[in-house]
């Protein structure tokens, strides 16, 4: 796993960004990072990476969702991205649903990032599976009620 990938795990996005004005972030830092043009240059160089898996097994689209980043995701769903792909993660796999819903981003986003997903076709009943520890240690669960409700959406199991 990158370090801008393992400071934005750790919850450092400062650093994460100062190492990211070093090097030439791949579609997963991009993504993570919410580098939203940079993005959409990587994706029309190569449209296959919509759907790639990082090293640590997730994807574009869920970092870019766990991280709370609207326009990013929204991207990523133009380019092709599927929606219900699970992580292959060691420790959990989830879809991008699931990453938005364990957004540490405000309610609002997480609303927003959940609303983009339902309305481009994702799974309502999206069941993640956990083997063991969750594998992003800043994921929380999404218990706090929305201000706006979602309805029916299960995105947990």
């Amino acid at each position: 796993m990158s370090e801008i990938l393992e400071a934005l795990y750790r919850g450092d996005a400062a650093t994460a960004r100062e190492l990211a004005r070093e090097v030439h972030p791949d579609i997963f830092e991009a993504s993570a990072l919410g580098e939203t043009k940079l993005v959409r240059q990587l994706l029309d160089d190569d449209p296959s990476l919509a759907n790639a898996f990082g090293s640590d097994g997730f994807h574009p689209l869920g970092l870019a969702c766990f991280f709370g980043h609207v326009d990013t995701a929204r991207v990523l769903l133009e380019h092709g991205a599927d929606l219900d792909t699970l992580s292959s993660n060691e420790h959990i796999q989830t879809a991008a649903i699931h990453a938005a819903a364990a957004s540490g981003a405000d309610e609002a986003t997480r609303y927003e990032l959940v609303k983009l997903l339902l309305d481009h076709g994702a799974d309502r009943t999206c069941r993640r599976v956990a083997a063991s520890a969750p594998s992003m240690p800043h994921a929380r669960t999404a218990t706090s009620s929305p201000k706006r409700p979602l309805g029916s959406v299960s995105v947990g199991a």
